[in-house]
């Protein structure tokens, strides 16, 4: 009698002829085969599969014959391969890959979200800003959740009068100030570092704070969301208000008030002592903040705060002119006394600040004209992109609260050294105005951090060395934001109450390109691919024309569309694609199974871990629960698993160049980490829902309970 096979053998082999990955037939185990007539018979089918398998890889090769000169995952097009390259790899990296850090790599169990990397155990506003708004588009589950309870961290503790921040500050902010940084019972609602008693609120980061959960809701549409969360920030816009000097309509900050602190000090007064003055990045910052809040009031229809808010953004661009020079950029700040802060050249204070511009082209706070005009500043001082990415400011800061010696050395932290989440902006802002070669330098730059696993921020001698170059390797949530925006910039992307503005942006030597993944607009998902180049003459919705587009930009109506869209936009007048998308196939990206194939035995523990996870999300498959945030994070998990594997293989077989021996050691011990604090935090969570009052939740509680017994 021939022995049975083993349980495990069927569930890799059903694994591996559900998934379509393997083009082989595994062998079957013994007792498949018997009897000599089963042999026989068996024998017949497998000939007949192996023909079967044959014809279709012929017709898959015809049907899958390349329709473009690039063909990525993510990408694909014509042209400029470079450029098509570097736009997938950006893609990729939001993904668990072998060769690259990944943003599952900040998922932390202990909230359930991100956080700002390994060395630094919170949840920054000023460091998640340029990420966080550049990929909200593109991101889905479970990221959508991970980045929802990180920002909760700040909403969940906002000041209220009375309670009380972490030690050693323990401030007490007032109600609607949001923070510095903050986790689970601990808030630093001032700037942390330098002189903290000092510093004024956190002014410019309660406005950034805004703009990020005001973006994340005019894209989720969610009603239960906006009911939750619009109070919160109608009480971080009032107390924005509180800082209005009606007589100018500027906004006073104090020092470290600003969103790169502590790099403001305020006004320097003569008796030596520092007070407030006028924060050009907080009017900046504050009208972006109030474009995205007053749209989210007409979508919660509450058209008469969507009002009163109007007319506090309109008051607050009439300031605007006080704040910006003859050459048409802005200043950094005006003191109350008339004395200018970045006025490029003078003789104190003569220098350039480039975050508050660069914010006022990114968020459309400057109108064309005056972005050109801030832009063509920016290129005429080299000094301000020595390493290609864009630095604080050019020369030394001359108004700091302290000497430039130490950490505030020039080329450094906040005074002139660069910072990631900035040149996300910096790189919105090139595409606005067409400056994708711009753009094109800044990814080149930071891959060659990434491809050495030293993705440090903020960096250092202007933006060429590691803030921490001891470590083996580095991994912080800034560096993110630049191939976030390299993904943004090409279509912009402007949420309104009723509708979605998308702004093409094309590098000129790409003629055509196509998108492969959603970007999302309330439930609905959009599929873009644009054809030509130039401005915009025509645009294909699902297949038939649509009208609603002028030369620079197309608009879908919320309530317009179908929930799926496939949308070519023509530019310089060209014709539609003659290629056939069906629907179905548009951004079909399929989700990964485990490898039927056993773990190399250094992997053989994770595997056991992530073993029941593979049982319980096909069990939620099963049961109609395979399309929520909790299925996500389990096919998350498993997709890590699968990259540590795929990363052993390739170290071992040399198709993946070996880092330094210290960094190769803590660089493949990342991928193992970050698959065992997604299981920790999955793990967690199901523990909690066998006693939620949520019979959904009950339900998967159930299956987990299944899936470890199994």
């Amino acid at each position: 009698m021939q022995p049975k096979a083993p349980a495990r053998w069927y569930s890799a082999w059903a694994a591996c002829m559900s998934s379509g990955d393997s083009p082989m037939l595994p062998t079957p185990p013994p007792n498949l085969a018997s009897s000599p007539r089963q042999r026989a018979f068996r024998a017949r089918t497998r000939a007949a599969t192996i023909i079967a398998l044959l014809v279709l890889a012929g017709a898959t090769a015809w049907s899958a014959a390349p329709r473009y000169d690039f063909e990525g995952k993510y990408f694909a097009g014509q042209g400029d391969r470079e450029y098509l390259e570097l736009l997938n790899t950006a893609r990729r990296m939001f993904e668990p890959i072998p060769d690259l850090q990944n943003m599952a790599m900040f998922y932390h169990p202990s909230w359930n979200g991100l956080v700002e990397g390994p060395t630094w155990d919170a949840w920054w506003i000023q460091n998640s800003y340029g990420p966080t708004y550049c990929a909200l588009p593109f991101w889905q589950e479970p990221f959508l959740t991970f980045v929802q309870n990180s920002q909760d961290l700040w909403f969940d503790q906002m000041g209220d009068g009375h309670h009380v921040g972490a030690p050693p500050w323990n401030f007490v902010a007032p109600d609607g100030a949001l923070c510095d940084c903050a986790r689970p019972g601990f808030i630093i609602y001032k700037q942390g570092d330098g002189r903290s008693e000092l510093h004024d609120w956190g002014m410019e980061f309660t406005a950034a704070g805004l703009v990020l959960q005001s973006e994340t809701l005019l894209i989720s549409r969610d009603a239960a969301a906006i009911a939750h969360y619009l109070p919160k920030l109608e009480r971080c816009a009032d107390f924005l208000e509180t800082r209005r000097d009606p007589s100018n309509n500027l906004y006073l900050a104090g020092a470290a008030g600003n969103l790169l602190a502590p790099s403001f000090a305020g006004w320097h007064k003569p008796d030596g002592t520092y007070g407030q003055a006028y924060l050009a990045g907080l009017s900046v910052t504050t009208l972006a903040a109030l474009d995205r809040l007053i749209e989210l009031e007409k979508l919660a229809g509450r058209p008469e705060r969507a009002k009163a808010l109007a007319t506090r953004r309109e008051l607050t661009r009439q300031g605007l002119p006080l704040l910006t020079t003859r050459g048409g950029y802005f200043l950094k700040s005006l003191d109350p006394n008339g004395t200018p802060h970045g006025l490029y050249g003078a003789a104190r204070h003569g220098y350039f600040e480039s975050i508050v511009n660069h914010d006022a082209v990114c968020f459309r706070v400057a109108d064309d004209t005056q972005s050109r005009k801030i832009y063509a500043q920016i290129a005429a001082i080299p000094e301000l992109r020595p390493y290609d990415l864009i630095i604080t400011n050019y020369p030394s800061l001359d108004d700091l609260y302290t000497e430039p010696k130490g950490l505030w050395e020039y080329g450094h932290w906040v005074n002139g050294g660069h910072w990631s989440t900035c040149e996300a902006r910096m790189i919105m802002a090139y595409y606005r105005l067409g400056h994708t070669d711009d753009a094109r330098r800044s990814m080149k730059r930071i891959l060659t951090f990434a491809r050495q696993f030293k993705m440090d921020n903020n960096l250092t001698h202007f933006g060429r060395d590691l803030y921490q170059p001891k470590l083996p390797i580095n991994c912080v949530y800034d560096n993110w934001g630049i191939p976030a925006a390299f993904i943004r910039g090409l279509f912009e992307y402007l949420y309104q109450a009723d509708r979605l503005v998308i702004l093409p942006h094309l590098p000129t030597g790409i003629t055509r390109l196509e998108q492969r993944f959603p970007i999302r607009f309330g439930s609905k998902s959009l599929f873009l691919s644009t054809t030509g180049g130039g401005a915009i003459t025509g645009v294909r919705l699902n297949g038939q024309r649509w009208t609603q587009f002028d030369a620079q930009q197309v608009f879908l109506p919320y309530a317009g569309i179908p929930a799926k869209v496939n949308l070519e936009i023509l530019l310089g007048g060209a014709e539609p694609s003659k290629v056939d998308v069906a629907l179905s196939d548009v951004g079909q990206l399929a989700a990964n199974h485990p490898s039927p194939a056993g773990p190399p035995p250094e992997l053989e523990s994770l595997a056991r871990r992530v073993a029941p996870i593979a049982r319980w999300h096909a069990k939620l498959a099963a049961a109609g629960l395979g399309q929520g945030y909790e299925a996500a994070h389990a096919q998350l998990a498993i997709d890590c698993f699968e990259a540590c594997r795929a990363r052993l293989a390739a170290v071992a077989a040399g198709t993946l160049a070996r880092l330094p021996d210290a960094s190769q050691v803590a660089a493949d011990q990342s991928y193992v980490q970050t698959t065992e604090r997604l299981c920790e935090g999955l793990e967690t969570l199901l523990a909690g829902y066998a006693h939620s009052d949520q019979p959904t939740q009950r339900r998967m509680a159930a299956l987990w309970a299944e899936a470890l017994a199994e």
